[in-house]
């Protein structure tokens, strides 16, 4: 039977959360130097893909024989563009905590995917993760807990869509691993460009500029730490369970907000503190499962 905690998977995980988490800095870096998160996420697993085309040509052949990896594909592209632009323009804890909704939109998901039925405990950690939401976005204000900006919106959007991704990974688990690198890779590039196209035809996304020695080897590095950081996630996501993915990815939130308290892009309310500890408690209440199992 496979350990319900396996070290190795889980410093992958580690790994990844971390790359993510301080991944906010340069990506304002490169944008200050005129290249918008949504290019250089373009740019970076178009990188990504190329490294991988060159070392498993065939992989090509996954998506052709497994058509459920173009559904990863989808919500791996869209977790970079919700994430990746969130981070760049909204407050990092703010947006971190919401996109950390992911652990309960997992609850979800595996049900309906995976076909692992929540149990009442789980259940109760998804309403707990809802009331933090609920704090985080509910302002004196608005009658409503509605989000407050697009970077808000599209850190749900992200979560939700990393959460997605993760269970698509179980659920795939038997494909090439290849494959599902592809698929992962090709998404990152197609969304992220394909929404950065339609933003500049909208006016919101400035063009892709002429390559530059003043961003290009920056964004080549980030590329780099993405391809580990991917490689990471689907090597550890696809070899334990979804609720264990989900707290060991939670890292990231002690990740992006330590950095970005010290470097001053964040800032810590009553709000987000409350909202945030109800969204972070409900994550670590999914150590149970983990622990009941082993």
């Amino acid at each position: 039977m496979r350990p319900s905690f396996p070290a190795l998977p889980a410093f992958a995980l580690l790994l990844n959360a971390l790359i993510w988490g301080i991944s906010w800095w340069p990506f304002r870096k490169l944008e200050a130097l005129g290249l918008h998160p949504l290019w250089a996420t373009a740019l970076i697993y178009g990188f990504s893909l190329l490294c991988l085309l060159v070392w498993r040509p065939g992989a090509w052949r996954g998506l052709v024989a497994h058509p459920a990896l173009w559904a990863l594909m989808g919500a791996s592209g869209l977790t970079n563009v919700g994430f990746n632009w969130a981070v760049t323009v909204g407050d990092v804890v703010r947006v971190v905590l919401l996109f950390y909704l992911m652990p309960a939109w997992s609850i979800l998901l595996a049900w309906r995917l995976l076909d692992e039925k929540p149990t009442v405990g789980a259940l109760l950690r998804l309403g707990l993760a809802l009331v933090g939401v609920i704090v985080v976005l509910k302002t004196p204000d608005s009658p409503w807990p509605v989000p407050e900006s697009a970077a808000d919106a599209l850190a749900l959007m992200g979560g939700f869509c990393f959460a997605l991704t993760n269970v698509l990974l179980r659920k795939l688990e038997a494909t090439p691993d290849a494959s599902r690198a592809l698929a992962m890779f090709s998404g990152g590039t197609v969304m992220a460009a394909t929404v950065a196209l339609i933003g500049v035809g909208q006016g919101v996304v400035s063009p892709l500029p002429t390559p530059s020695a003043d961003w290009l080897p920056m964004a080549l590095g980030l590329s780099g730490a993405f391809l580990a950081g991917n490689l990471a996630l689907q090597y550890g996501a696809a070899r334990l369970a979804a609720h264990t993915t989900a707290l060991i990815m939670l890292s990231e939130v002690l990740f992006a907000s330590g950095s970005a308290v010290l470097l001053g892009a964040a800032e810590l309310t009553a709000r987000t503190l409350t909202g945030g500890s109800l969204i972070v408690l409900a994550a670590l209440l999914a150590t149970w499962p983990s622990r009941r199992a082993a």
